[in-house]
């Protein structure tokens, strides 16, 4: 006799959608970027299954591809004036510097934090701070290894400078946050325009693979984190801007 499902959902077919949501609370969605890079070799290991030396190398592929392009959900903290990393990765600098000069935010040092990805970590960028998006700039550039503190300066790059906006409604301090292509990176994708406005912690963009991404903050401003110090993408302070 067939095992009728019970009523409350605790029998076979309450358990299946049980491990589902947890897989799906566990498992983090691809970024819509990297799904060609995951769907590619797995087609070739599903198409070449009954070859071991075609499937597990491709079936391999997939796996360290939808990991890399992997878009966690992430909770932001919502205190006022709060900046938060744009990125997964470690934090390379602490220091002063003269921001891009696509930035608009002129020739005096400023307050800097970088970040380090490497390739293990989560690479899609995320808003740092709600605001409007004064420009966007692509800059072609080398590609020197992400974690030298030259490649802010030399290496293929894109400046985006928020606006934010003060407590009373009228335009708040700007900050610039810029993702630098690494050794082995060769694409950008930065999808705001100019006049976007954007939300703390929304993601806004991807690098692959490998590379890092710094952030200017107003002048006076004291960066609440350390060099050496893991950072968590829309979720990790770095600073807070009075507003």
């Amino acid at each position: 006799m067939a095992r009728r499902p019970r009523p409350d959902g605790s029998g076979d077919t309450g358990r299946v959608a049980h491990f589902l949501d947890l897989a799906r609370e566990t498992i983090p969605p691809i970024h819509p970027a990297g799904v060609p890079f995951v769907a590619a070799p797995a087609a070739v290991a599903l198409l070449g299954r009954r070859h071991r030396w075609i499937a597990r190398p491709a079936a391999l592929t997939a796996g360290a591809c939808a990991a890399f392009f992997r878009h966690p959900k992430r909770v932001t903290p919502s205190e006022p004036g709060v900046v938060v990393a744009p990125a997964d990765g470690t934090i390379a600098l602490v220091d002063e510097a003269v921001p891009p000069a696509e930035s608009g935010l002129g020739t005096q040092p400023l307050p800097r934090v970088s970040t380090f990805l490497s390739i293990f970590d989560v690479h899609v960028q995320r808003v740092p701070i709600a605001g409007t998006v004064t420009t966007v700039t692509h800059t072609p550039g080398a590609f020197v290894s992400a974690d030298l503190p030259e490649a802010s300066r030399d290496n293929e790059r894109t400046t985006m400078t928020i606006r934010t906006t003060a407590a009373d409604g009228a335009p708040g301090p700007e900050l610039a946050v810029v993702q630098i292509a690494g050794l082995i990176a060769r694409r950008i994708v930065c999808e705001p325009s100019v006049g976007d406005s954007l939300a703390i912690g929304e993601t806004y963009g991807l690098i692959r693979f490998g590379s890092r991404v710094d952030v200017y903050f107003p002048a006076g401003t004291r960066p609440r984190v350390s060099v050496g110090q893991r950072a968590v993408g829309g979720e990790t302070p770095f600073t807070y801007l009075d507003q």
